[in-house]
């Protein structure tokens, strides 16, 4: 009978949809409505757990070719291999809310290197199934009330005695979507807890298939074992891996009404390092199958046990000497060979680690209408000190634009000497955008609507090399103190061929256009940022930064000097910017920056040179230049003023409008809208509308401007996301 109550028809919602549902009967409102309380209680009631995770991997090759050695980071096989097997044992710490510390105890495998696209399976199992999302904020969850109206729940079977039914209720999206999954779950009508639950679904071109089994009695609210699949289909490659997790739990904490009321009154202390203290190590391989054999805590299938007995038998019955040889005449082209296709490491005891990404990958294009495309390209190299745990960075990088025919290069050094406050050296240089001078904007107001006509004077242009040095340190908890000297040279350009009939030298073009052919600057900085409420953990000595529910508030001031060093000038320079990410559940989130600056105490010619308001001649990545660029806005524009006032906002969700399109949504991940407002002289305002959305290939936006009131554009971004590091 109580069956019967909790099932009614089939709702009209997703026969209009013309979606093929299974012939079953839809779950009725008083069940579902049960399981979306239960879970959102159940949601909350672990506070923090220790536990050993083994994880097996069984990797199968059902096709290749050549060109899966042209994705980043894929495994390289061994040829005429097609199967192999990965395992570990780790420790594993959990706070809440979604804090997963991890520490690998041994590695065991017969993969030629660690790492590949198919990853560890860690990634897939970090979830709480009773959240409102899934699998790192990835997916969204259909046991979340909110998320109920992009699912549809089916009755597929009901089992057990009267008194204690349990429901096996099939999972079906309304609309496909990497964010939403299908699959069923069994539901207990006792405490309406989950006894296990399978979803599939797609992410990046990763087919994966996930079931999991949650514990009796004390684990009854976390999972004890996972079966996964992962399928990777690409240009023509099928491989697919097979995948076990096991949770063994030593410790659960679970959270009381009393530790949840002094929590709160504890809400001030923001030093999270109990929930961080574990750290990831990476191990040798423990390839001795009796060693391995003894931390298992269950056995070898036959077929497992002969991957291993066949990489045992190749590895061990190889001539050495013949194989050392064949290396030496191998390994330059297998170097370079590497470096032009995927991210290249290379690890030196007591020198530190180098990176570099790949010299061919699509990753490092970037095409926006302003800009044009510019290809770019990083090195890492970092040092830790152990004894110390100092560490010292360094990255260069250099970039090419296409339109401009200019090659762009900086490096950005710095040096960790005082983990605990945050203490750093930092160095920055390279060259810099060409920018007009200060004479160029007195011209420019005496000239009619000079702002708007500017691209038809004759500006002079002088070319940048810039040099800054800095000390910061974190005074107390989110307040961070910078200081340091800025000094830039600046060159004349000689365009005297474009008026000459012959190029004349740069200081006779200097003459004739009545400049000084070069100007320097020497300018003392200071910066300070403070975001309240920064929650932080301590790793051995270093304090590591996590987030925060408040926003950053930043004021940056400089004082050139006239006479240091050559310098030719005075000014002073006052920049201001808030901003801050506000999650907003399921999935989304809202992004706003305010900002304004301006140049004051001029002394002679100087350049305006705003840190916070300028064209990035190497682009950044695409989350970091998407809330607070203006993708339309020429690049003469941000020194056209001595100063400026403008606001962004970002809204990142993963349905905005393409919901009613079921085959574009499909392969979109997420949605964005973006607002740009520019206030400054000359433009009473400068408005960007943007849309764009983001998928595992490639970002793309479009984006709408207007100036002073009347339509300006209509322009692009896009840039390559697929295998991005």
């Amino acid at each position: 009978m109580m069956a019967l109550l909790l099932l009614f028809s089939l709702p009209m919602e997703a026969e209009e949809k013309g979606r093929h549902l299974p012939d079953k009967p839809a779950v009725g409102d008083t069940l579902i409505q049960h399981i979306y309380q239960s879970a959102h209680r159940y949601s909350q009631v672990v506070e923090e757990y220790m536990a050993q995770l083994y994880i097996k991997e069984r990797l199968e090759i059902h096709k290749g070719n050549r060109l899966i050695r042209y994705v980043p980071s894929m495994y390289r096989f061994e040829k005429g291999i097609k199967n192999y097997i990965n395992e570990s044992v780790s420790e594993v710490h959990f706070t809440a809310p979604n804090i997963f510390d991890r520490k690998i105890i041994a590695v065991s495998n017969t993969l030629p290197r660690d790492k590949g696209q198919l990853t560890d399976l860690f990634d897939y199992i970090t979830l709480n199934i009773y959240s409102t999302t899934m699998m790192s904020n990835k997916l969204l969850s259909p046991l979340d009330r909110k998320n109920g109206k992009f699912y549809t729940y089916l009755l597929d079977a009901i089992e057990g005695p009267s008194d204690s039914l349990q429901y096996k209720i099939l999972i079906v999206p309304k609309f496909k979507s990497t964010q939403l999954v299908e699959g069923y779950m069994w539901v207990n009508d006792h405490t309406w807890t989950i006894q296990n639950i399978y979803f599939e679904g797609m992410q990046d071109v990763i087919r994966f298939k996930i079931k999991v089994e949650m514990g009796e009695d004390e684990t009854e609210f976390l999972p004890i074992k996972y079966d996964l699949n992962l399928r990777f289909k690409f240009v023509g490659n099928d491989i697919e891996m097979n995948g076990l997790a096991l949770m063994n739990y030593e410790r659960i904490k679970l959270y009381q009404e009393g530790e949840k009321r002094r929590g709160r009154r504890n809400k001030h202390h923001h030093d999270l390092s109990g929930s961080y203290n574990l750290s990831v190590d990476t191990t040798k391989h423990a390839n001795d199958k009796n060693y391995f054999a003894a931390i298992r805590p269950i056995s070898l299938t036959e077929e497992e046990d002969i991957i291993y007995n066949k990489w045992y038998l190749r590895h061990s019955s190889i001539d050495t000497t013949r194989v050392e040889k064949k290396k030496k005449s191998k390994v330059l082209w297998g170097q370079l060979g590497d470096a032009l296709i995927s991210s290249y490491y290379l690890n030196i005891s007591n020198i530190g680690s180098v990176k570099c990404s790949p010299l061919l990958n699509p990753v490092s294009l970037d095409y926006s209408h302003s800009r044009g495309i510019t290809y770019r390209q990083k090195f890492k190299y970092n040092r830790f000190f152990t004894n110390t745990e100092r560490l010292l960075k360094i990255t260069p990088q250099i970039g090419y634009n296409f339109r401009d025919r200019m090659i762009y290069a900086k490096m950005d050094a710095s040096f960790q000497y005082y983990p605990q406050k945050r203490g750093e050296l930092e160095v920055h240089m390279g060259n810099g955008n060409r920018i007009f001078s200060s004479v160029v904007l007195d011209r420019l107001k005496k000239v009619t609507d000079s702002i708007i006509d500017k691209d038809k004077l004759k500006l002079d242009y002088f070319k940048d090399v810039y040099l800054n040095l800095f000390n910061s340190i974190e005074v107390v908890n989110g307040l961070n103190i910078k200081a340091g000297i800025s000094m830039h040279w600046r060159s004349l350009v000689n365009d005297s061929h474009k008026e000459l009939e012959h190029k004349v030298s740069t200081k006779e073009w200097a003459q004739i256009r009545d400049i000084t052919s070069s100007y320097n600057s020497f300018a003392p900085r200071i910066q300070i940022q403070y975001t309240p409420g920064l929650y932080y953990y301590m790793n051995g000595k270093r304090k590591m930064n996590l987030r925060s529910k408040m926003p950053t508030f930043m004021v940056d001031y400089e004082r050139g000097i006239k006479g240091v060093l050559g310098s030719n000038g005075a000014h002073e320079r006052w920049e201001f910017d808030i901003q801050q990410n506000i999650p907003l559940g399921n999935i989304r989130s809202i992004g706003y920056r305010i900002s304004a600056g301006l140049f004051t105490q001029q002394d002679n010619m100087y350049f305006i040179d705003f840190e916070n308001f300028r064209k990035h001649n190497i682009p950044e990545d695409w989350n970091d230049e998407m809330g607070g660029t203006f993708q339309l806005l020429s690049g003469k524009w941000f020194n056209s003023s001595r100063k400026y006032l403008r606001g962004h906002i970002t809204y990142e969700s993963p349905f905005i409008i393409l919901q009613p399109f079921n085959k574009i949504l499909e392969k979109v991940q997420q949605e964005r809208l973006y607002l740009g407002v520019l206030n400054m002289p000359g433009l009473h305002p400068y408005i960007e509308l943007g849309y764009g959305v983001g998928t595992h290939i490639f970002d793309a936006a479009i984006f709408f401007s207007s100036m002073n009131g009347n339509f300006d554009k209509v322009g692009f971004k896009f840039t390559f996301e697929l295998f991005r590091d």
